[in-house]
């Protein structure tokens, strides 16, 4: 029997009559958040398509559910999200943009979230690791420092968002281009922003200010009004707002979870 948690169904596809086709393994964090906004975007797109019917399975970092033998069976990396994919025996796919590549590649025929032009299909792919290289590991370490780290380090806290400021201010000279329409590629929302949008939409808790960034500013609006986005950003939970005092408590929390120390200074 497993130890991992027991999967649960996102409110798209509550009915007991469906059958789970895909499987989630996912935290609420920005790459957690990555695919679950992309399957409910295809679901919304494509509403027939029984074989995006999904389930979650929400991992526990408390109990270290990363690590256990069943989930680096398929994940060997240790790290969420990972997906399995059973409308084709049963397929692993980890690490977050792998995952929308995937799911981009064989349920978006129409292209509605991706492209069919290989220039703007270079495009995407420039953006995506644009953001797994750049945007994810800065922010990552920004809130490390700023949130998890056992002692107040000011030299990494300024390093690590001074750029992500940076990488926050390449998104927009893109954004403010006008062919672009507020998106990054194509002029059209893609599977580039869902890439990117979870880890922008965390600035405050990184401690970035994004007023420097209006384009920026205006694009995280518009994604987060999307009704997929926001049935996406409850899986596994839904977050609520939290008061000052309460994000202390959380990021003491992911210090104890991660065994970073549980003082600071």
């Amino acid at each position: 029997m497993s130890s991992l948690p027991s999967a649960e169904r996102p409110e798209s596809f509550s009915s007991p009559s469906l059958t789970p086709k895909l499987h989630l393994y996912t935290v609420g964090t920005p790459n957690g958040h990555k695919p679950s906004i992309l399957l409910e975007e295809l679901h919304e797109a494509y509403p027939e398509n029984d074989q995006l019917v999904y389930d979650f399975i929400p991992i526990r970092f408390s109990e270290t559910d990363q690590k256990k033998p069943e989930f680096l069976a398929i994940n060997p990396n240790g790290r969420i999200p990972a997906l399995v994919d059973d409308n084709i025996g049963g397929h692993n796919v980890w690490e977050s943009a792998s995952i929308l590549l995937w799911l981009i590649e064989r349920y978006d025929k129409d292209h509605k979230f991706s492209f069919e032009d290989p220039k703007l299909r270079s495009d995407v792919l420039s953006w995506i690791f644009f953001a797994h290289g750049g945007v994810g590991p800065m922010q990552g370490q920004a809130n490390h420092f700023a949130r998890y780290a056992p002692e107040k380090i000011p030299y990494g806290i300024k390093r690590y968002q001074d750029e992500t400021a940076r990488l926050y201010s390449v998104l927009e000279d893109q954004l403010k281009k006008p062919e672009s329409k507020g998106f990054l590629v194509g002029g059209k929302y893609s599977v580039a922003d869902i890439n990117v949008f979870p880890w922008v939409r965390g600035h405050a808790w990184s401690g970035i200010d994004i007023t420097p960034f209006p384009h920026v500013q205006k694009w995280l609006e518009t994604i987060e009004a999307r009704p997929a986005v926001y049935k996406g950003l409850g899986v596994p939970t839904r977050a609520k707002k939290l008061t000052k005092e309460e994000e202390e408590e959380k990021a003491e929390q992911a210090r104890k979870n991660f065994g970073w120390g549980k003082e600071t200074k």
